[in-house]
């Protein structure tokens, strides 16, 4: 067998270590371990054609969202930790092979040094990746629904060939609340439905306001057997209302034997009443503590925000966020979102708006995974959904769709509504009129056999001729 030549000099090992850890084998051809060296450089050759062809023949939204299934994270997990074990010990037997003895001792002891930190280096990535995947993983697993209630709609499997089971559209209802140590139940102090066309994207945000009152239920359902002409209440002792459209979850949540002992039926309750309300149904919903909102946005670094004017905040006015273009952090973010303080709920409606549309706009790829770890335990902390686990890995590409498409928004305030008396009929009219126009179609509306419309309310307004369905933005930013 023919000599292998050796290194000449220090720099010339290490410069075969570097080589050797972007293709394996490399110094091992160097050294003369001709099989060793071609064995290990076919492989590399072979595990990145193999990638490539997966990246190629597959959707980089499908592939991202096959990314978020357990199976494929554990994989992701137990790969990266031998990878990087096998890439530690690459480097170690390249410079063992390269025969670094043959050096002057300044030389060994420069080559070895510089080797076992190159050791360490190329595991990094790896290392990167494995905890990547670990946290994705144990945050996955912390917000979504391992196992649906066996009445859910969402128990049954989805079907890889059709995920929405024939669905055009997909109905999650967002919902904002406080947690509060003095405060049993839950209020949910904001409510918007996300009506997403599943091939395009193309989504309608309804908002609707927490101070809606006579809320009326679907038909045969246990709430509209306790209520059947409107959700109505006596009122509380310092003069206040619960029995608004934000206090529906929580009245479900405290009274029990209306579904026949069945506890904690707020959530079904609420998404049933929306979605017979707006004419659709309600597929998931998602509760984000408003406060834990804050820590969210904090975690990517804050939301740059136009505020028209100063907006006034806490028990006494003591706080402010003032007017101007600038970035807010997490706190400043949810005040100027939630403050009603010489404003109104409508007001307060527009700039939560504002501030989903700023986060949708400005939470890029690359800020996502350079604040990963801050963003995984912000969103395990403040989320409640019953999103089923395994539907993760299709709304992922959705969601990438939406971020791309057009968001419009219809907020159900005055004048297009009257909060006190709401024409239930017009409020479905105009839902299905801008689900249509996001769809493209221009077929009339017609009222869903399954969904009958509320029963009108005595007081109807004449319907405005404006098309109330705006920009998710529109209307901010403008001092």
């Amino acid at each position: 067998m023919r000599q292998p030549r050796e290194p000449v000099s220090a720099g010339a090992v290490l410069g075969w270590l570097v080589l050797a850890a972007l293709a394996p084998g490399a110094a091992h051809l160097r050294a003369g371990w001709r099989k060793t060296g071609l064995v290990l450089l076919s492989l590399y050759a072979a595990a990145l054609l193999a990638l490539l062809a997966v990246y190629l023949v597959t959707e980089t939204d499908n592939l991202l969202g096959s990314l978020t299934d357990n199976f494929w994270l554990t994989v992701v997990i137990i790969g990266a930790g031998v990878l990087g074990l096998a890439w530690f010990a690459l480097i170690v037997h390249s410079f063992v092979v390269l025969r670094p003895g043959r050096l002057p001792q300044s030389g060994q002891i420069l080559t070895g040094t510089l080797a076992g930190l190159l050791a360490v280096v190329v595991v990094i990535p790896f290392g990167f990746v494995g905890q990547f995947a670990y946290t994705s993983q144990s945050t996955l697993n912390g917000i979504f629904a391992q196992d649906p209630a066996d009445d859910s709609p969402t128990a049954a499997q989805p079907k890889p060939e059709d995920p929405w089971a024939g669905r055009d559209r997909v109905n999650i209802l967002l919902l904002g609340g406080d947690a509060d140590d003095h405060r049993t139940g839950v209020r949910t102090d904001s409510m918007n439905l996300a009506s997403i066309d599943v091939k395009t994207g193309g989504t309608v945000l309804f908002s609707l306001p927490r101070n809606l009152e006579d809320v009326r239920f679907r038909p045969g359902t246990p709430m509209a057997k306790r209520f059947p002409t409107g959700f109505r209440l006596p009122p509380d002792p310092g003069g206040g209302r619960s029995d608004l459209l934000n206090s529906v979850w929580e009245y479900a949540d405290a009274h029990p034997e209306i579904f026949g002992g069945k506890q904690k039926q707020g959530p079904k309750v609420l998404m049933d009443t929306i979605g017979y309300t707006l004419g659709v149904k309600v597929d998931w919903y998602a509760l984000v503590n408003m406060w834990g909102f804050a820590r969210l946005i904090d975690a990517i670094g804050g939301v740059t925000l136009t505020v028209e004017q100063d907006v006034v905040f806490g028990r006494y006015n003591e706080g402010l966020v003032k007017a101007g273009t600038r970035k807010l952090k997490g706190a400043d973010a949810m005040w100027y979102a939630r403050s009603r303080t010489y404003s109104d709920d409508y007001t307060r409606m527009r700039r939560q708006r504002c501030v989903l549309g700023a986060i949708l706009d400005q939470a890029d790829p690359a800020t996502v995974l350079t604040r990963f770890n801050q963003i995984a335990l912000a969103t395990k902390e403040l989320i409640r959904t019953d999103i089923p686990r395994p539907m993760l890995r299709h709304l992922v590409p959705l969601a990438l769709k939406v971020k791309n498409a057009k968001v419009a928004s219809v907020q159900f305030v005055p004048p297009l509504i009257n909060t006190g008396y709401p024409d239930w009929d017009k409020i479905r009219d105009v839902a299905a009129k801008a689900i249509r126009d996001s769809a493209g179609k221009t077929v009339a509306a017609t009222a869903s056999p399954a969904s009958p419309s509320p029963t009108k309310s005595p007081k109807k307004k004449k319907q405005e001729t404006d098309d109330p369905t705006k920009g998710l933005t529109d209307g901010c930013g403008a001092l």
